[in-house]
Formats: structure tokens, sequence, C-alpha cells
């Protein structure tokens, strides 16, 4: 399946495990990212800086940091979530990191990034990039897991733009704006 517009929808079944897989051969430094909040209210981010821990809290890990310096080839970046089913809300981030430190604009719309969420039983999803948005931060896609109908998975493509990362406030509020939500605190 294939979500190639902003605002498609899926619904994943209930499965605990995920696999997020962000691939691309643009000569970019883009940077794979989870921001959550917990079924309890319990909010985080995993990114290059933090890789998170499979068997334990979050229960999210991201492997490595590739394309580092806008290295071209073949790139990818693979996030695994072992307990969806405790998570309130994933939103899944990319930034391109030499563009967040300048403060300009990403390369987005010319690059090839693509993003492919396969559960447990080895389905698939993929998540085309939509934004005409100019920005250096892009939330590609939101799992909303807050209802009993099971976890559904949102092209969100919302890109915004950010100078350093300063705070994950900034960053967070890029998520925020694309899923709709009014409160997300890092504490």
């Amino acid at each position: 399946m294939e979500l190639k517009q902003k605002g498609h929808t899926a619904v994943l079944d209930q499965f605990k495990q995920i696999t997020v897989s962000m691939k691309w051969t643009t000569a970019a430094d883009f940077d794979l990212a989870v921001a959550y909040e917990t079924k309890a209210g319990k909010p985080g981010i995993v990114y290059f800086g933090d890789l998170g821990d499979l068997t334990q809290f979050p229960y999210i890990n991201l492997n490595k940091d590739e394309g580092v310096g806008d290295k071209a080839g073949n790139n990818e970046e693979i996030v695994k979530i072992s307990r969806l089913d405790e998570m309130k809300a994933v939103w899944i981030l990319c930034w391109d990191y030499n563009m967040v430190q300048q403060g300009k604009t990403a390369r987005f719309k010319d690059s090839d990034v693509r993003l492919t969420l396969t559960n447990e039983a080895n389905q698939s999803i993929t998540v085309n990039i939509d934004t005409g948005d100019l920005g250096n931060v892009c939330c590609l896609a939101t799992i909303d897991n807050s209802t009993t109908a099971g976890p559904k998975l949102i092209n969100a493509s919302k890109a915004g733009t950010l100078k350093g990362l300063k705070t994950l406030d900034e960053l967070l509020a890029i998520a925020k704006s694309a899923s709709g939500v009014k409160e997300f605190l890092i504490t």
C-alpha cells in the first residue's frame, strides 16, 4: 500500500512491533527521528543524539546516522518500535541536518526520500513526501493510536523551518501542527 498524498491514511492492524525505514540517495544529510507520547502521557524523542532502546523504555531504537556530510548513495536509517501498543501517538520526522544548522530551506522536494513502515507480519506501507511547504524539518507521518479502533497511519507531510535545534519544543511544534495536537511537552 502507498500513501501518496498529504492526508491519506491507512488503518494499521493491531501489531506491537513496527519497523520504519527511511531511504534516500540524494546528497543530503537527512536524519530520521521519532517523537512519541505513551498512553500514560509520557513524551519523548529518539534521534541520532539518543538512539533509544528496543528492550526497555521507550522500546524504540534508531540504528544509525547516515548521509553525514551530505553523502550521496544508498543511505538508510531504520527505527524499530517494539511496543507500538503502548504508544498513544508517534510522529515520524525527517530533517536536513546541514540546512537546520544554517536555517536554510531543505532539499525535500528535490530529494528521493521514501519512508516504508513494515509490521511484524511483513506487511508494508510506503509514505511519499507530499509537501510544497518550504522548510528544513518535515513531519513525514503520524501514527495515531489513541482510539480502540487501532493505530492509524497518516501521511502528514508537514514542513517547518528551524535554525539549529535549540529546544525539543521547537522541533515538536512541527509535529503538533501536523497532527492537530494542542499540547505535547517534553519534561
